[in-house]
């Protein structure tokens, strides 16, 4: 992302304030974050807080002297990968429909050949006007992209849909339109990710400590790398990412159909999820009572995903083991046919359920690589690189 340029404009709505931690996350993600600001969002808050966060020049005046960017208003709108106005008011939205550019933001606008994306924030009342959903639909149709509104408590007091959307939301859109001419531009992946949990009875459930963070790290990542991510999440920790789509499910009967269907036209497939091996034989219908001294269960074998899938050019598994990592290691990488197995030693200091780091062992036919202690991020990048490479080996 290091050579991304976003253009992030900012309007006069209450929710300016937010756009300050939109600009903080994007540039915490590698992109060089060029903030332009109409006169009315300098009314609520202050360039400065953008200049600190992102450390460049912050626009305001198409005829400011000390900006190289504002009289050769052009060279921001060239400059960008895409260009973010977050938060939109409707005023914003009228000008951007009628090709109007009376300011720096709306000229930039108007100049430039990257695509736009916009998240509006604005009065119920002013999102449902019909003069506002007539320049939305207009947008729509000439390709600009819309993150929300969403429904919600608005600055006014009142509750509904006009309340600028969630940061991580937008960042994700952001990050993924930007991020379509990475070096996994036109692939398809499927990412599992957390853990499945088999039913005992309505209320109880067999799981395990799986927390998706690495699921949804490698899922991030490929959707950040250019390419088209499908997740399929069993029960997490954390919310996931933004800009890719999500497919949830509970149990590894549900995990095995889903990933199934999705893999049906993947390139890769990274099976992260930590799926039951057990299940209980016959749930009950109704809650189990606390009647008996001892409750025996009969457990039976569950659906075996990587088994089922055939599709995808690159499989890619995990393995998480407290003893003899190596070995049970290869043993799953040739049983179930993968072509690297990202394997974890469960117990260390460094367990990596729940952690936002992890130390694991690519393992394929030929070698074995021993990463060091990486964030996930940076662990789902190198599993990333293989893939890319397998992929493009083919």
């Amino acid at each position: 992302m290091s050579d991304r340029n976003v253009v992030l404009g900012v309007t006069g709505s209450i929710a300016a304030y937010k756009a300050v931690d939109l600009a903080s996350k994007l540039t915490q993600a590698g992109v060089s974050v060029h903030t332009v600001m109409t006169e009315s969002a300098t009314k609520l808050v202050g360039p400065a807080s953008f200049r600190a966060i992102t450390g460049l020049p912050v626009s305001t005046d198409l005829f400011e002297l000390t900006n190289p960017f504002s009289i050769e208003h052009v060279s921001l709108a060239e400059l960008a990968d895409l260009v973010l106005i977050a938060p939109a008011t409707a005023n914003v939205l009228a000008k951007l429909a009628g090709g109007i550019a009376d300011d720096l933001l709306s000229c930039t606008a108007l100049a430039t050949r990257a695509p736009i994306l916009v998240a509006p924030a604005m009065h119920t009342a002013m999102w449902e006007n019909p003069a506002t959903q007539a320049n939305v639909k207009t947008l729509r149709s000439r390709g600009v992209a819309f993150v929300g509104p969403v429904e919600g408590r608005l600055a006014s007091g009142g509750v509904g849909v006009g309340r600028f959307a969630p940061v991580p939301e937008i960042l994700g859109e952001a990050l993924r339109i930007v991020g379509r001419k990475g070096d996994l531009s036109g692939t398809r992946i499927v990412v599992s990710a957390g853990g499945t949990r088999e039913p005992i009875d309505p209320i109880r459930f067999v799981g395990n400590r799986s927390s998706g963070k690495m699921g949804f790290a490698i899922a991030e990542a490929a959707r950040d790398r250019g390419a088209d991510v499908t997740l399929v999440s069993g029960a997490t920790q954390v919310a996931p990412p933004a800009g890719l789509t999500v497919v949830d499910v509970e149990t590894a009967a549900e995990m095995r159909d889903e990933v199934g269907s999705a893999c049906a036209d993947a390139d890769a497939l990274i099976m992260a999820a930590a799926v039951a091996d057990y299940a209980p034989a016959s749930p009950a219908g109704r809650k189990l009572k606390k009647d008996a001294e001892r409750l025996s269960i009969e457990l039976e074998r569950t659906a075996d995903v990587l088994a089922s899938v055939d599709g995808p050019r690159v499989r890619v598994g995990f393995a998480a083991e407290t003893e003899n990592l190596i070995e049970n290691a290869r043993r799953k990488l040739a049983d179930k046919r993968l072509d690297f197995v990202v394997a974890n030693r469960v117990g260390a200091e460094e367990s990596p359920f729940g952690s936002d780091v992890n130390r694991a062992i690519l393992i394929d036919a030929e070698r074995e690589e021993e990463l060091p202690l990486l964030a996930k991020r940076e662990l789902a990048d190198r599993i990333l690189d293989r893939v890319r490479d397998l992929l493009a080996a083919e």
